[in-house]
């Protein structure tokens, strides 16, 4: 029986492809802060960013980087059985320290030989020379990627959502990574206040010819305590219907070439924090719904991307 090409390039096939086995992500908490939140760049956050960041907070709470890579490792292998494992840091910007620092928690992360990859995520803004080199002398034993949040290409939107800092220091910054032979991952919002589906269309052709070589989709949801929700009390701000989650979800990706890897197609929030849309939180329903809304599209990701001529 032949096999079905799939729909898109996941990152859970790329790995096995890559690995020759699953590999499993271990969350880490660096403990680092967010220029956006300390006065550097604003104190004010995103509009849309939990003031808790996206992790675990488990590096103030006392736990160690080693602790935590024991385990998650743990976890994941009485849960999986897994056996080979990405060190991934997660919550607020995860370059936003001096070398030396990083450089201790890198090594810390990737001490054990089961952690054959390390991946970082970050601002574009928070990525100067050194820290790229550092991670560039990782790159040469070891997969490293780089996740930059950009959201939007449009300098409106950017600025709406409290950003700080605008779309060309997001391409300065995958330049010079690119440069240095690490893989980089771009994260882009769907649905943010203000835009339109093609909006969301252009920023993918912009970060598609960048060269980026994964993506992460994350459609926006509301969350307490966020300028975001205030918004959306006010009436000035609707959240996308599941449908129209999946039919942007299908537009960006048809923009994507067909060696992007997809990292994320859904948003994972807390129930505990969630204030609207809570269709998002039957996560694996969602997820299955899109695939079925992928099948009955005839969906292939990079088809768009193909059609103009763009490859």
């Amino acid at each position: 029986m032949i096999k079905a090409e799939p729909r898109y390039r996941s990152l859970s096939a790329w790995l096995k492809s890559t690995f020759g086995e699953r590999v499993r992500k271990v969350t880490l908490d660096a403990g680092l802060g967010c220029p956006n939140r300390d006065g550097s760049t604003s104190r004010a956050g995103c509009l849309y960013c939990n003031p808790r960041g996206s992790g675990t907070g488990a590096l103030t709470q006392g736990v160690s980087i080693a602790e935590q890579v024991e385990r998650g490792i743990s976890f994941l292998s009485r849960r999986y059985g897994s056996r080979k494992f990405i060190a991934y840091f997660q919550s607020f910007t995860n370059t936003y320290a001096e070398p030396d620092r990083l450089s201790a928690i890198y090594s810390e992360a990737l001490a054990r030989p089961e952690v054959v990859g390390l991946a970082i995520g970050t601002r574009p803004d928070c990525v100067p020379d050194p820290v790229l080199d550092l991670l560039a002398d990782l790159a040469r034993s070891r997969l490293v990627w780089v996740e930059y949040g950009l959201q939007s290409i449009h300098s409106r939107t950017l600025e709406l959502i409290n950003r700080g800092h605008g779309p060309e220091v997001f391409f300065d910054a995958v330049n010079r990574t690119r440069k240095r032979e690490i893989l980089v991952v771009v994260h882009l919002i769907l649905g943010l206040p203000g835009e339109s589906l093609d909006d969301m269309r252009q920023t993918a052709r912009a970060v598609a010819a960048a060269g980026v070589s994964g993506v992460k989709l994350h459609p926006l949801y509301i969350i307490r305590a966020t300028g975001l929700e205030k918004l959306y009390l006010n009436n000035k701000y609707r959240p996308m219907t599941e449908d129209e989650a999946f039919e942007a979800t299908m537009a960006v990706l048809e923009l994507m070439p067909r060696d992007v890897i997809v990292h994320r197609m859904t948003s994972d929030p807390h129930p505990e924090e969630l204030v609207a849309p809570l269709w998002m939180l039957d996560r694996p329903g969602v997820r299955k719904r899109l695939e079925q809304a992928m099948k009955e599209a005839d969906f292939r990701q990079g088809s768009a991307y193909e059609a103009q001529g763009l490859g």
